[in-house]
C-alpha cells in the first residue's frame, strides 16, 4: 500500500516514458481512472483499458502512451506532482495556475470531479491542484 497513490501513478508513467515503454500498467482506483480519462481527452495518451487482475481484488489500468515514431518523442514531456499528502495546495478561480502559458495542463480535483484548469475556469470552481502535465 502506498501513502500517495497519485504520485505512484505519475511515477509509473514517468518511468515508462524514460524507459521508452509504449504501455504501462497501473493499479486502478476511481481517481486514477478519472486522471487517465483526462489525459486521453487532452491527447497525452493513446488509450487505456481496465483489466481485472486474477491474483488480486484490485483491477489494473493498461495505458498506451502516445509516441511519435518519426521524432521518437512521447506526447508527455514532464509530469509534476503539486499537492502532496503532507502539504495540500488549493486554488480558487482567481488564482488558478497556468502551466507554460496554457501549453500544458493543471489537473484539479474539484467538487464537480477531476478536470483541467481550463474546464474549472469555465465552470467557475476551484479545488486541489493535483499535478501539472506538459
Amino acid at each position: 500500500m502506498t501513502t500517495d497513490p497519485i504520485a505512484d501513478y505519475l511515477t509509473r508513467i514517468r518511468n515508462a516514458i524514460s524507459a521508452k515503454h509504449r504501455v504501462v500498467e497501473v493499479p486502478a482506483s476511481k481517481t486514477k481512472i478519472q486522471l487517465t480519462e483526462v489525459l486521453q481527452e487532452k491527447g497525452y495518451i493513446r488509450g487505456y483499458k481496465i483489466f481485472s487482475n486474477p491474483g488480486s481484488v484490485q483491477p489494473i489500468i493498461k495505458i498506451a502512451l502516445k509516441y511519435d515514431v518519426f521524432t521518437k518523442t512521447f506526447a508527455i514531456v514532464k509530469l509534476q506532482r503539486i499537492s502532496k499528502p503532507g502539504l495540500r495546495k488549493y486554488t480558487t478561480v482567481a488564482t488558478m495556475p497556468s502551466v507554460i502559458n496554457g501549453l500544458g495542463i493543471a489537473i484539479l480535483s474539484t467538487s464537480k470531479g477531476i478536470m483541467t484548469d481550463k474546464e474549472a475556469r469555465k465552470m467557475n470552481v476551484g479545488g486541489e491542484v493535483l499535478c501539472y502535465i506538459y
